[in-house]
This record gives structure tokens, sequence and C-alpha cells, in this order.
């Protein structure tokens, strides 16, 4: 049907399969021992989540402050933004590269975690080193992105693509 719609697609699903990723991270951190825990705790930069973080230097470089009351939406907001834009952009590109919806979605799952997880957010100041972290947040951002990568590819077909 088009670019556009292939895009708000795909931006849906990449929603959906957001919450979805939630759900098993959740799942996964809920049960990873107390040790590893307090290790990915300590190693965040200023003790905040890598979104929480994101939103601090977006204030400092706008000079917008917000309020206490709206930063858990404000933070919410730009987390599912990691998965709508995203998502928009795999929406386009499956049906249209070669290979790319090959794996049902775990290939991009799989890409979102290493460029994101584990370089991205480092580089960015976001996330403390990657080697500060326990293993056990390694293998739950890769369940959870794959979850993702999943989870969107198959909200596209239900989608209709």
């Amino acid at each position: 049907m088009g670019l556009l719609f292939d895009a708000v697609r795909g931006g849906v699903a990449g929603g959906a399969a957001t919450w979805f990723m939630d759900l098993v991270t959740t799942g996964v951190y809920e049960q990873q021992p107390a040790d590893a825990t307090a290790r990915e705790l300590a190693a965040r930069p200023n003790g905040k989540t890598t979104v929480a973080n994101l939103v601090d230097r977006v204030e400092q470089r706008t000079g917008i402050t917000i309020p206490p009351e709206q930063r858990p939406a404000v933070e919410h907001a730009a987390h599912y933004a990691f998965g709508v834009v995203p998502g928009a952009l795999y929406g386009i590109v499956r049906s249209r590269v070669p290979g790319v919806g090959l794996l049902r979605g775990l290939g991009y799952g799989a890409i979102i975690w290493a460029v994101n997880d584990e370089w991205l957010n480092t580089k960015l100041g976001l996330a403390g080193p990657p080697e500060a972290y326990p293993s056990e947040a390694h293998m739950r951002g890769l369940v959870g992105h794959l979850a993702l990568g999943g989870a969107t590819d198959t909200f596209l077909a239900l989608l209709g693509g």
C-alpha cells in the first residue's frame, strides 16, 4: 500500500512489541539473583535507567524542565518511541529489502539489542560500560529484544503485512 502505510503499521507493531518485550524482561528481571541486580543498579550512570538519563540530557540541552509529576509519563513515552520508530523502519524495509524478514524479526531484534544496548547507550553515556553489567543483564536484554523483534514481525503480519 505504500511507504506511509508500512511505516504506520510498523510503528503500531513496534509499540505493541515494546509492551510485550517489557512483560518478558520484567519477568526475567524479577527472577535474577539479588547480587546481579545490585551490580546492574551500581553500573547505571547517575543511578538512573538509560531512558531517564536520556530525558535528563534532553532537558539539559533544550533548557526545558519537565515537572516531576510528568517525568514518569515522559520517560514512558520515550521508551515506547524506541519501539515505535525502529518498528516503523522495520515495517518499511521488511517487504522491500530481501532477507530482512527471513528470521521472522529475530534478526531485527538481535541487531537492535547489539546496537542499542551493547554499544550506543554506552557510547552516549546513557549506560555504563558493558563489562560493568552482569551477564544476566546482557542475556535479559538479548532475550527481550528477540521477543521485541519476533513480536514486531508477528504484529506486522497480523496487521496485513
